[in-house]
């Protein structure tokens, strides 16, 4: 069965703002930790941050970190978010789960080529499956049959997985994976991961994205283009999670 990617930011540092804001303010003070605390949990920490954000000092913000359950992407998707290497990882194993009926993504580009093309598609999906079976099958039933029936099963075979980031390498990953040269999978679930992102951590996050959205596109002659598409589904975001502020 065809899935899309579902995200959702499951588990957080609490209050992430105020936490960087602590670490931060920590580095500029000759005040104890206690009366830092009580100042910053006293007063709204978004001017503070984005000073923080322009300044660069970015070494605070590590101490806030974000975990995310992802589901409904391909295995070709977990060979590209695994090249992020600050980052941890638990990935529903293909060893102790049966694939008894795998679900798939399919890839836009054949949807694009119409119901026909699809329908051929999950035929050979379909075709995968009946190998997958019959190499259990031959193996026996059991961890040991799915340890090496596994290996005919295709990229685009759904996996779920928990991704915790810290804050600062969530912004690189959003700046890499949310430019409309990354590949479109990790590309579409990066935008969904900086929308959950914004939820809950707005003067962290709001102008994390590709390099496009502060200045000029940083992949020069290889540019997409379209900067002005990536601009609007920017703010589209913004407007979603904090319809008040914009």
């Amino acid at each position: 069965m065809q899935v899309k990617p579902k995200v959702k930011l499951i588990r957080y540092t609490a209050d992430p703002e105020a936490t960087v804001a602590l670490a931060a303010k920590l580095c500029y003070s000759n005040k104890d930790v206690d009366d830092l605390t009580e100042n910053i949990m006293a007063k709204d920490n978004g001017k503070f941050i984005s000073r923080l954000m322009d300044m660069g000092h970015l070494s605070p913000v590590e101490h806030a970190s974000f975990t995310f359950s992802i589901e409904g992407v391909s295995r070709s998707f977990l060979a590209q978010i695994t090249r992020h290497r600050i980052a941890s990882f638990s990935v529903r194993s293909q060893r102790y789960v049966s694939e008894e009926a795998f679900n798939y993504v399919i890839p836009p580009a054949i949807e694009e080529l119409g119901a026909a093309a699809v329908a051929r598609y999950e035929g050979q999906m379909a075709t995968i499956m009946d190998w997958y079976h019959d190499w259990q099958s031959a193996f026996g039933r059991g961890e040991k049959s799915n340890e090496d029936a596994r290996f005919i099963l295709p990229n685009a075979c759904e996996t779920k997985m928990i991704v915790t980031m810290n804050a600062r390498e969530l912004m690189h990953f959003f700046e890499l994976r949310c430019c409309n040269r990354a590949q479109w999978e990790i590309r579409n679930v990066a935008w969904l991961m900086l929308e959950e992102a914004i939820k809950v951590a707005p003067n962290l996050f709001r102008d994390c994205g590709p390099g496009c959205l502060r200045g000029r596109c940083p992949e020069g002659e290889k540019s997409c283009g379209k900067v002005a598409d990536v601009k609007k589904l920017h703010e589209e975001i913004l407007q979603r999670t904090n319809p008040d502020k914009n």
